[in-house]
């Protein structure tokens, strides 16, 4: 097993523990040592063979034991036993929003609910709004928490694609004959959510290369297989689908294959406007006399357009861009010079301050951002002030150590009333500020939009963190007017985070056109809780990309001196 492997057994493990009604420290542990095996900058298998699992702290003897067997073995009879002494719907059951654990063993207790197809049941029956703690409005989030699974059933997260279609390309550059390779479809959009995985490759014989495909390590099951296409089922729960063509027609294949559908519809429609004819197979005139292409850009080129980056085909105004000769430079990985909204053990972390730091500053970045949380975030273990003031000792004895800059910050919840979780002789202290909401989710879109606008007028307030509060196919957004907070971001100079976590992803891509023309500055955050965590920021510049960002647009792109000076003209 893999640490990836590993933290999903101890979390489930925690999880069982849970609904047995076992010790809550117990259980507890569990989930912190799943964190903390995540979270691990070292190599797990090092650790197991030296056997140093318990130098780590949060990590003790039976728990080392535990991991011991499992990365060795890829069992553990501990985990098999609680497995077999719980009806398994349970564990499907505390996806649902509204429900967790601890509800979860009431419904089993009390109304022997065991799966998801009786938890609606019961909900549409009136069952559950009849227990202590539960009532009407439980009930009505449970059934919402139910609709929301079915809707999004067989979708994956962005971050989860790209690992397997990676693992799929890795495997398929193997194959005999292929000449070009690449990865279509929305994933290659940098769409949030993903349904299947879409993969082009060219060849002059494609059959050895479909047999290699449907034999692939990881292959679940082969939904079908044909000459030019086949797809299958991985063990990862992914349906991919490969398509071969000849090298002559891979740029016209590839093109047509990302998409999107409204796209290729608007391109085809201009292709035939010039008396052209575009499909997947090849460009014509007269319909017979094919235009060859080495590449998309060529593509594009003789269409008169320039070239549309993938994550533009949306027919969002793309198509006019590139006929006017104005699609702008989109922001590349390499523009960021820094990142703000960064977690460490002081709160809710996984991997010490320190380390974080030091992660940081071997990405090559010039600044990093520590934001732990707030005081009222009881969740996350924030700050109260006393720890407030040790934190900024850690933080100045640090900056003494290392060369890359550290800004001190905080990610401060904004209370219901709209007011900040710590006064603003607190944050002043700061050399930014992220405010973010963490509670009250369901207000309505009036107050919710009342209550950050009114936290955004705060002068401290640097940066507002996740504007909507989802969580991709976890959580919906809550109710918010953005446009008017964007407008109340605008004229208070506040920038507005694009949440680079793959659980976020937060602006929306769709809002970022909004933001830039209002002139709303955006800071792509990590949100990272560990030291893996600081990687995503990449995902978050793919994201950037589908709202059109240039670097002018990210505050984060900044070198240190000017980022500096932004951050000080705001208070």
């Amino acid at each position: 097993m893999d640490k990836a492997e590993v933290s999903a057994v101890l979390e489930e493990i925690g999880t069982l523990l849970e609904l047995k009604g076992e010790n809550p420290f117990k259980s507890r542990a569990y989930h912190n040592a799943s964190r903390i095996i995540a979270g691990l900058d070292q190599d797990l298998g090092a650790l197991v063979q030296e056997k140093k699992l318990t130098t780590i702290k949060g990590i003790g003897e039976g728990l080392s034991e535990n991991i011991t067997i499992l990365y060795t073995t890829g069992r553990l009879p501990y985990y098999e036993d609680l497995q077999k002494s719980m009806p398994p719907g349970l564990l499907d059951m505390i996806r649902i929003q509204g429900v967790g654990p601890k509800r979860a063993k009431i419904l089993y207790d009390q109304l022997k609910i065991k799966d998801i197809p009786g938890l609606e049941k019961a909900a549409k029956e009136g069952r559950i709004a009849q227990l202590e703690g539960f009532g009407e409005k439980s009930q009505e989030n449970i059934l919402k928490g139910l609709r929301f699974l079915s809707k999004h059933a067989e979708q994956h997260r962005y971050d989860e694609a790209w690992a397997a279609a990676e693992a799929v390309l890795a495997e398929m550059k193997k194959a005999p004959n292929v000449k070009r390779l690449s990865i279509c479809g929305s994933l290659r959009r940098r769409r949030e959510i993903i349904r299947d995985i879409d993969v082009l490759a060219s060849a002059k014989n494609a059959k050895p290369v479909m047999d290699h495909f449907v034999k692939m390590p990881g292959v679940e099951r082969v939904l079908g297989e044909g000459d030019t296409k086949s797809s299958v089922l991985t063990k990862d729960g992914f349906q991919v689908d490969l398509r071969v063509v000849d090298d002559a027609d891979y740029p016209f294949a590839l093109h047509y294959f990302t998409g999107s559908k409204e796209h290729n519809i608007a391109v085809r429609h201009l292709a035939n406007t010039k008396g052209l004819k575009l499909s997947e197979y090849g460009l014509f005139r007269h319909e017979t006399q094919r235009i060859p292409c080495k590449d998309e850009t060529e593509l594009f080129k003789k269409l008169g357009m320039d070239y549309l980056p993938p994550e533009m085909r949306e027919d969002r105004g793309e198509i006019d861009l590139a006929l006017r000769h104005k699609v702008p430079k989109l922001i590349e990985p390499d523009d960021i010079r820094g990142a703000f909204h960064v977690h460490s053990t002081w709160s809710d972390g996984r991997a010490e301050l320190e380390d974080m730091i030091a992660a940081a500053q071997g990405l090559g970045w010039e600044y990093v951002g520590i934001s732990d949380h707030s005081k009222s975030a009881a969740y996350a273990h924030g700050l109260s002030e006393d720890r407030v003031r040790q934190q900024g000792k850690a933080i100045e004895a640090f900056r003494k150590k290392f060369k890359i800059h550290i800004f001190w910050g905080t990610e401060c919840d904004i209370l219901k009333d709209g007011s900040l979780d710590y006064s603003d002789s607190v944050l002043a202290n700061y050399d930014f500020v992220i405010a973010s909401v963490h509670s009250h989710f369901t207000l309505s879109e009036a107050d919710m939009t009342r209550r950050i606008t009114q936290a955004l007028r705060n002068k401290y307030v640097t940066i507002l963190g996740h504007l909507t509060g989802r969580l991709l196919l976890e959580r919906e957004p809550y109710a918010v007017d953005p446009a008017e907070v964007l407008e109340v971001a605008a004229a208070e100079g506040v920038a507005v985070e694009l949440n680079a976590s793959p659980h976020r992803f937060d602006i929306d891509w769709r809002m970022l056109p909004m933001a830039k023309e209002k002139g709303v500055k955006v800071s792509i955050n990590p949100d990272a809780h560990s030291v893996p965590g600081l990687n995503v920021v990449p995902f978050g510049v793919g994201i950037a990309r589908k709202g059109w960002l240039t670097k002018e647009d990210v505050i984060n792109a900044l070198p240190l001196k000017q980022i500096t000076f932004w951050l000080r003209k705001r208070r």
